[in-house]
C-alpha cells in the first residue's frame, strides 16, 4: 500500500475571515501585503479538487478534513463572488484592511477565477454552493471577450470546455447548463483558433511555443487546447497541445527524469534559458498538462513526466532539497542559486497541493496496479 499524505494546516493558517492572504514571511502569514483574487481563485480550484477527490475515496475516513476543506471553500467563494465588477472581471489586488489597490484589469486572474468557479460549480457539494459558483461564472462571461493575453484565454477556454462537457453529460440540466450549452461553443472555438493562431505565428524549426519567449506558467497553453479538442474534436488543437508540451517537457525535464523549471531570471528564448529562480507553480502547470495528456496518447510518457514534477518538491531538484514543507502543506517560493526561499506564500502552497493532487488522482486512474492510501493530517 502506498501512502499519500496530504496536509491542510499551512493553508489553514494563510487563510482568514476574508480570504487567503498573499505572501509569508517563513509559515507566517505577511498581513501588510493583503490579498490577490488570484490566489483565491487558486485555492478554491484546490480544495474543491480536494473535497471532491477525498469524498470519493471515502467519506467517513476523511470526513473531518472534507468539512475543512467546506469551510475554507465558502471563504474563497466568498472572497471571489465580492470581488466581481458590475462588468464580470475581477478587482485583484486588495490590502489587508480589504481597499483595493492600484491595478489595470488583469486576463489572467479572470481566467483563473473564471477557472476556478467552473471547478467549484462541479464540484462542490451544496447547490448553493455551486449556483454562487456559476451565478458569479456567468456574469464573468460578459468580460470574455476583453481578453488578449494567453494565459487568461488558456484558463477561460478550459472553464467553458469543462463546463460544457459536464452540461452536456447532465441527465437534469438546469437553467446554467443551457446557459452554457448555447453560449459556450462559439466562445470556445473562438479561444481555442486565437491559441492556434499564436502557435503558427510563433513556431519555427527549432522552436514550438506559442510566443517568442517562454515565461510563466506554460504548461497551462498547451493544456487549453487540450480541454478544449475534447469538444471540438479539432485534430490541429490536438496536434499542436502535443507538440509544446512535448516541446515543453523538452525545456524542462532532464534525459534522468528530474525536472528543471524555467527560471525567472531570463526565462527561456531560442538562445538561452535561464536556471534561476525557480518557480513551483511552473512545476505545476507542467504536472496539469501532462494529465490532460496522458488521457490521448502515450500515457506512460506522461505519467512520468507527473511523477517528476511530484518528487521536485520532495527534494529530486537542482538543490536536492524538499521544495515544500511536507509537515504542514506549505510550498516554498521558489529555489534560488543560495538555497531554498522558505517563505510559504499562497501561489507556492497551492502550486504544490494541486501537484500532490494531480499526482494522487493519476495513481487512481492510472492501470499501473499501484494501491495508495490517502492520509491526511
Amino acid at each position: 500500500m502506498l501512502p499519500i499524505r496530504v496536509n491542510f494546516s499551512h493553508l489553514e493558517r494563510m487563510t482568514d475571515d476574508t480570504g487567503l492572504l498573499e505572501h509569508a514571511i517563513g509559515n507566517i502569514p505577511r498581513r501588510a501585503e493583503g490579498y490577490t483574487t488570484d490566489d483565491n481563485a487558486r485555492a478554491l480550484w484546490t480544495v474543491s479538487e480536494w473535497f471532491h477527490l477525498l469524498s470519493r475515496e471515502s467519506e467517513s475516513n476523511h470526513k473531518e478534513d472534507a468539512e475543512k476543506l467546506l469551510r475554507l471553500s465558502h471563504v474563497y467563494l466568498a472572497f471571489l463572488t465580492w470581488t466581481q465588477q458590475p462588468d464580470g472581471h475581477f478587482y485583484n489586488n486588495y490590502a489587508y484592511n480589504r481597499k483595493k489597490e492600484r491595478e489595470m484589469p488583469s486576463d489572467d486572474c479572470l481566467g483563473r477565477t473564471l477557472w476556478g468557479m467552473a471547478v467549484a460549480s462541479i464540484r462542490l457539494p451544496h447547490p448553493d454552493s455551486r449556483f454562487a459558483a456559476k451565478t458569479a461564472f456567468r456574469k464573468g462571461m460578459k468580460a470574455i471577450e476583453q481578453l488578449t493575453h494567453p494565459r487568461g484565454q488558456a484558463y477561460t477556454l478550459s472553464a467553458l470546455s469543462t463546463l460544457l462537457l459536464s452540461a452536456q453529460q447532465e441527465n437534469q440540466p438546469d437553467p446554467f447548463d443551457t446557459f452554457i450549452k448555447s453560449e459556450a461553443p462559439g466562445e470556445i472555438w473562438l479561444l481555442e483558433k486565437k491559441l492556434i493562431g499564436l502557435y503558427q505565428q510563433n513556431t519555427g524549426a527549432s522552436w514550438h511555443w506559442f510566443e517568442p519567449m517562454m515565461t510563466y506558467g506554460n504548461g497551462v497553453l498547451p493544456w487549453a487546447l487540450l480541454q478544449s479538442h475534447r469538444i471540438t474534436g479539432n485534430q490541429d488543437a490536438l496536434r499542436i497541445a502535443h507538440e509544446s508540451l512535448d516541446f515543453l517537457i523538452q525545456k524542462m525535464v532532464s534525459a534522468d527524469g528530474v525536472v528543471h523549471p524555467i527560471g525567472n531570471k531570463g526565462w527561456c528564448t531560442p538562445e538561452a534559458q535561464s536556471k534561476w529562480d525557480q518557480q513551483p507553480l511552473e512545476v505545476m502547470a507542467l504536472a496539469l498538462a501532462a494529465e490532460a495528456a496522458a488521457k490521448s496518447v502515450n500515457p506512460e510518457k506522461y505519467l512520468d513526466v507527473i511523477k517528476a514534477c511530484r518528487s521536485w518538491f520532495y527534494g529530486e531538484n537542482d538543490l536536492h532539497m524538499p521544495a515544500a514543507n511536507l509537515e504542514e502543506g506549505g510550498g516554498y517560493d521558489g529555489l534560488r542559486p543560495d538555497g531554498i526561499n522558505r517563505n510559504q506564500g499562497a501561489e507556492s502552497t497551492l502550486s504544490y497541493l494541486l501537484t500532490e493532487l494531480i499526482y494522487t488522482r493519476t495513481l487512481l486512474t492510472s492501470n499501473r496496479g499501484d494501491k495508495i492510501e490517502i492520509q491526511t493530517v
